[in-house]
């Protein structure tokens, strides 16, 4: 199978290029730094989502009143008005926007989004609309919770009981959470759900490579990390289509699996004494 080429602006290491914040600043500059660190940041990749911001930032808004958060939007090389919808919610809401100059894939946004981050907590989500903000203090305080019962890092992956997507997808899901469950051991029931909750600092530890936010809990495991489920909401996309297609996830599943597979196998955890 010939892979596609990486597009121009996409790069196998180094930094994204990104565009200024919301209040003019490159993100990390000591202007977009300068206030406290949020608790939480909600990390979302968009790619065409530009019907879907503004309804999406006002429902993580509502969701996350008295709690001191920042929503942190990566827009990964989109060719509608997705760019000038993030510049108008930013005007009333503590939004950073980011672009990738071309498209360089979810997994990647992703990345550019928690690097970008302020919080010592973050929440991914998709853009989409169709996960539900409401779910994320019920996640982070899972997560709390079992990092006080139990020392140690932790991830809260989103299990979406109920499904509102096409019968493709959910059938495809189904298999490939079988195969990845037996190849992989990550006893996690979906881990396509966009909707998890975890420490920054765990995710900055794993490896980073395209398509790995499908294998977040296997990769957290091999990192030493915990991971749990917890059952949210999921909605019918009722705005836009879909950016990041069925066919282009089975394409690279395979050889995704078993570069997985061979990284837990190469992996190891010393134990350290001084």
């Amino acid at each position: 199978m010939r892979l596609a080429a990486r597009p121009r602006g996409c790069y196998r290491s180094g930094a994204m290029q990104t565009a200024p914040d919301a209040a003019g600043a490159p993100a990390g500059s000591s202007l977009a730094a300068s206030a406290k660190p949020p608790l939480i940041s909600v990390v979302i990749p968009v790619r065409n989502e530009a019907p879907n911001i503004a309804p999406l930032v006002a429902e993580i808004e509502a969701a996350l009143a008295g709690m001191a958060h920042e929503i942190v939007y990566v827009d990964d090389g989109s060719t509608d008005a997705t760019a000038a919808a993030l510049r108008e919610a930013a005007r009333g809401a503590p939004l950073r926007h980011l672009r990738h100059r071309a498209s360089c894939g979810q997994s990647a946004a992703v990345i550019t989004g928690v690097k970008a981050a302020r919080g010592g907590w973050i929440a991914t989500l998709d853009g989409d609309g169709q996960n539900d903000p409401a779910d994320i203090p019920r996640l982070l305080a899972r997560a709390q919770g079992e990092m006080q019962a139990e020392p140690g890092p932790v991830m809260v992956a989103g299990h979406r009981v109920t499904r509102r997507d096409s019968w493709v997808k959910r059938r495809s899901s189904r298999i490939a959470n079988r195969i990845r469950a037996q190849l992989l051991g990550d006893a996690t029931p979906d881990t396509g759900c966009g909707l998890k909750v975890f420490p920054r600092a765990l995710f900055l530890e794993l490896p980073h490579f395209d398509h790995m936010h499908r294998f977040l809990p296997a990769l957290v495991l091999r990192q030493g990390g915990r991971v749990v489920s917890e059952p949210v909401n999921h909605r019918p996309r009722v705005r836009g289509q879909s950016n990041y297609g069925t066919l282009d996830r089975l394409a690279v599943s395979i050889f995704d699996l078993l570069g997985v597979a061979w990284l837990q196998r190469r992996g190891s955890r010393p134990v350290v004494e001084e």
